[in-house]
């Protein structure tokens, strides 16, 4: 008896060593990194497919980092980036817009551009007729209630020369885009590299009207990365590392799609994975698009929505030009 307790004190002995070494090593190989929270907008989806590339290649370790990819906390990415909370966020152009035009402007910048032009835009099933903004008078529209939302849908449907008055706006949160066109919602504003791949891929029949193809005051940076003012200025040169690493992470999106959906399913193996590799396709062609490498913000670009933003007053105090963006960390 006093045998087998002694062995299995060694064994005890063996397993709390083995687990040690196995600590040690972990934390070895992260040691003199620099630690970074990288925090996304939403649930990862393949407008993060660059991040997790990064990681699982090991281009953030070759920089000298030890990043974590976390989601939001529920008031959102920029108030944690804001804070202090993470270094690194992801949020879009309109949605910064409220940051920057506070009293008490949150001290974050746009530092990198994830996708080079805006793939936002109003889909709705091709029987309905709504070919073009105007056709939306009559038909319904599921809006989120937001005055930058609704006064660009006023804007692109009067430009075409309808009515916006006429059109029927129903405050409606759309989870299942494809239950939603197929029930009594008649038109609803999506990101095609998700909702218009959902919608192809259920075989809907649909017209799709991009907003930079209504008006170039809507080809807008959504989403961008953004990253905590105090920390920019302070680590110019880790957030220069941070950037280059992400950049090859995309670069490496756009060359092989079909790698960097796996390695997006294999980060999280609970997304669909036929639509994370149609939806990997469609966006390869919009990480870089036409810009001279990615993440690159084009100056009047980013002005003309701010600028538009702030002649319909929907901000809270006048946006200034080139506030709220830099290249000045892509290598």
């Amino acid at each position: 008896m006093k045998k087998k307790i002694l062995a299995v004190g060694l064994l005890l002995c063996m397993v709390v060593s083995l687990c040690g070494c196995g600590k040690t090593a972990k934390d070895s190989s992260k040691k003199g990194l620099k630690k970074i929270t990288m925090v996304l907008d939403w649930t990862p989806n393949t407008n993060h497919t660059g991040l997790y590339i990064a990681q699982e290649k090991g281009y953030f370790k070759d920089a000298g980092l030890d990043v974590s990819i976390v989601q939001p906390p529920d008031d959102g990415a920029t108030d944690l980036v804001a804070s202090g909370g993470a270094q690194f966020g992801i949020d879009f152009q309109d949605t910064l817009a409220a940051a920057f035009s506070s009293d008490n402007p949150l001290p974050v910048t746009a530092v990198a551009a994830v996708l080079q032009h805006n793939t936002s835009g109003l889909i709705s099933l091709e029987k309905s007729g709504i070919d073009s903004p105007k056709k939306l008078e009559g038909h319904s529209y599921a809006t989120w209630d937001s005055p930058i939302e609704q006064k660009t849908l006023e804007y692109v449907v009067n430009k075409d020369g309808g009515d916006f008055k006429k059109v029927n706006l129903v405050s409606v949160y759309v989870e299942d885009i494809v239950a939603s066109l197929n029930a009594d919602i008649d038109c609803v504003w999506i990101y095609y590299g998700w909702d218009g791949i959902k919608c192809e891929q259920a075989g809907l029949d649909t017209n799709y009207l991009p907003f930079r193809e209504m008006d170039e005051t809507f080809d807008y940076y959504s989403p961008v990365i953004i990253g905590n003012n105090d920390y920019l200025s302070k680590n110019p040169d880790t957030a220069k590392a941070f950037l280059s690493a992400v950049k090859k992470g995309y670069e490496d999106a756009e060359k092989n799609p079909e790698e960097a959906a796996k390695i997006l399913c294999d980060a999280v193996p609970e997304l669909d994975e036929n639509l994370v590799q149609d939806s990997q396709k469609y966006l390869s062609e919009q990480y870089i698009a036409d810009a001279e490498q990615f993440g690159v913000i084009d100056a009047d670009r980013w002005n003309r929505f701010y600028n538009w933003l702030n002649g319909n007053k929907l901000v809270d105090n006048r946006i200034p030009e080139n506030t709220g963006f830099t290249n000045e960390y892509l290598q």
